[in-house]
This record gives C-alpha cells, structure tokens and sequence, in this order.
C-alpha cells in the first residue's frame, strides 16, 4: 500500500477496453469532490517515460526482444514513480494512473511468456515495491477489444494467442489478491462502470469518513 496522506489508484485491463475513458471520469468525479487529482499513464507520464513509450510502441521496432522490452517498461516506472506518484501522493493528491506494474506481470510476463516471478522481482524492484490502494480491471475478450482497433501499435499488433495470454494473466492477478481489485465487465455501459469504480473508491478510507461520505 502507498504511505502517504494521497491515494493511488490504478486503471489496468487489455488494449481497448476503456480504461483511459474511466481514468478520465474518475478524475473528473474526484476533482469535482475537492481533491486533488494527478492523472497519468504508463509507459509514459515523464519526459523520459514519453520517449520510453515511443520506443515501446513503434511497430517498427520488430527486433525488440522479450527481455529488452520488459527492462524498458520497468525503467519507464521507476522514472514515473519516483517523478510523478510518489511526489503527489506525499502531498495528499490522488494519483490516477492508466496502467501499472499488473501491465508488465500480464504483457512481458503472461503476453511474453517470460518467467513470472523474475519479471515481479524486476518491477517490484523497480517500484519499490509500492501497491497502489486500488487496481480496477477491465475485463473483456481480446478479440472483441484489440481486435477491433484499426491501427495497432507494436503491442496491440502482437497476435491474438498473445492477447489472450495477456487477459489471462490480469485475471490471474486479479484472483490472488481479490481485495486489492475490483474487476468489472468491460462491455457494460460506461456511466454503470463509472459509478462502479466510484463506489469502491469512495469507499476507501483515505477518501470516507467511515459512514460513506467522502471527505473534502
């Protein structure tokens, strides 16, 4: 869990299910409660993590090997966590993020089928082993989520049997820690799926006074 007076909170799921959509309307509803909202995304959110996706996502980069890329993404949240979640979670805000470490442990280590519990090690490392308070998942079948986009990036690209393995190890994930998660259908309409995620969060307790009522 995060140590701080802030909240983390992480958005995770395949390629196309909408996770940017909910980040953005749980950022609205929280900003609209008087708290401080810091949305961001992985790979990405710095300057650096901005060149770092570049490298990741460029289907031109086909000679990137399973390892190399899973190195990236976790120097990619080091710079993030130490840069952008950190920081303003010390200062009471809440973090919004679009992605996490669950994206590494699902993509380079379920997608890639490298070792499980050698990429964990590196991206707890990496993260220093911070967790966020909560870790919503979007679940839906790939082919009905990637498999729809018309232009894919270098991850998007990389075959349905990758997919696949991808939503098995979010799901993985999901049911051994289930306290941690709230995992939500991702076809259902997005203002249900919204007031969903507002209810867990709301529920917290960095962000409830105990009766349900969200402190400003």
């Amino acid at each position: 869990m995060v140590t701080g007076p802030g909240l983390f909170v992480v958005l995770e799921g395949g390629d196309g299910v909408g996770k940017s959509t909910q980040a953005r309307l749980l950022a609205e509803r929280l900003t609209a409660a008087g708290h401080e909202v810091v949305r961001t995304r992985e790979p990405g959110g710095t300057r650096l993590g901005e060149l770092v996706r570049a490298l990741l996502l460029d289907p031109a980069h086909t000679e990137m090997a399973p390892r190399t890329e899973a190195l990236l993404y976790a120097a990619d949240k080091a710079q993030h966590l130490a840069e952008v979640v950190r920081p303003a979670v010390a200062r009471g805000a809440v973090v919004v993020s679009d992605r996490y470490v669950d994206s590494m442990l699902a993509y380079q280590g379920a997608g890639r089928v490298l070792d499980a519990g050698e990429v964990e090690q590196v991206a707890r490392w990496a993260t220093e082993g911070l967790r966020p308070d909560l870790t919503v998942l979007l679940d839906l079948d790939p082919e009905q989520a990637v498999g729809s986009l018309v232009s894919k990036d270098r991850l998007e690209g990389a075959g349905a049997e990758f997919h696949d393995r991808v939503r098995q190890g979010f799901l993985s994930l999901a049911a051994r820690e289930p306290d941690r998660y709230l995992v939500l259908p991702a076809r259902r309409p997005r203002d249900e799926i919204a007031a969903a995620v507002w209810a867990r969060v709301a529920a917290l307790p960095e962000l409830s006074d105990g009766r349900g009522t969200v402190i400003r």
